[in-house]
């Protein structure tokens, strides 16, 4: 995969979401060291983890020049015993998914001396094999995690259930538009982020009021 393979994909990807403007997250779980440079010399600043050791491997041994002006958002299933590896090298964690997290998450940001940005992910679907808060869950924990120090809460995250409809697809996106906007309302705040849509649903998820985007395969087949 080259630099301009990478480009021709994101020029694809970017003509098919006008005349949306999301936040492309380039998901580099699957790919290297080179995949990561191509992505950034093609123009992206954002880049999706989800296996804490493997990505702060990648990280270290990013360029320096990469390494300050790029993003890193965790985005996987995250362990509390993991928590500070990924505060310390993540700029967004979008995977947070109980209250217990929320509160390992911002203590471990305070040891450091740092704001960490979440979005919390809310299992819309409400599938057992996935992660992520239930409607009620979300609603009767969020005034707590807004209280958390040293943590702060951009918005929210979802997946659509693998193989959904786009009616299906429509249903579960617009439900996670929903929610951000009733919360906002009700907490009077302006939370922005809205993390949906991958290689497979991005066109729907864009369409129901995603911000951002996390495309691994669709860039770097």
């Amino acid at each position: 995969m080259t630099v301009c393979n990478v480009k021709d994909n994101l020029l694809r990807v970017k003509q098919k979401i006008v005349p949306y403007n999301p936040n492309i997250i380039a998901v580099t779980k699957y790919y290297g060291l080179e995949s990561i440079i191509n992505a950034y010399e093609a123009g992206l600043r954002d880049f999706g983890e989800s296996r804490v050791n493997d990505a702060i491997q990648k990280i270290d041994n990013l360029p320096e020049e990469i390494r300050k002006n790029s993003r890193f958002h965790f985005i996987g299933h995250l362990q509390t015993n993991k928590v500070d590896k990924v505060v310390k090298y993540f700029d967004y964690i979008q995977s947070v998914d109980s209250l217990k997290l929320s509160r390992c998450i911002s203590e471990s940001a305070q040891r450091l001396n740092k704001v960490q940005k979440v979005l919390l992910q809310i299992n819309i679907s409400e599938e057992v094999q996935k992660f992520g808060f239930s409607k009620r869950e979300l609603y009767e924990n969020f005034s707590e995690i807004l209280e958390l120090p040293n943590l702060k809460v951009d918005g929210f995250m979802c997946m659509a259930p693998l193989g959904a409809s786009d009616i299906e697809l429509d249903k579960v996106f617009n439900e996670a538009f929903q929610i951000k906007t009733e919360l906002n309302k009700q907490y009077t705040l302006e939370l922005q982020e809205l993390s949906m849509g991958m290689s497979d649903d991005y066109l729907r998820a864009v369409a129901n009021g995603a911000t951002m985007i996390r495309l691994g395969r669709i860039l770097f087949k």
